[in-house]
């Protein structure tokens, strides 16, 4: 049943961190022209929000993982 302590901790980490850090944001490049010498690149940023529910209910299922394995063990 340790797995069940591991998985319940990277939830509870990774649940964390979603409460912490509500959304993050990276860009991305593609080429828009690419003749010859002419290379023309955009450049659009993502965005995306992380849910409130989403990081509290992480958390609550890695707790209640850790509190079953070490019940069951």
């Amino acid at each position: 049943m340790r797995s069940l302590t591991v998985v319940g901790a990277l939830l509870i980490l990774f649940g964390i961190a979603g409460l912490v850090f509500n959304q993050f944001n990276y860009s991305e490049s593609k080429p828009l022209i690419d003749a010859g010498p002419i290379h023309v690149q955009t450049e659009k940023e993502h965005h995306i929000s992380i849910p409130l529910i989403a990081g509290i209910a992480a958390v609550v299922a890695g707790l209640g993982l850790v509190i079953v394995s070490r019940r069951s063990a």
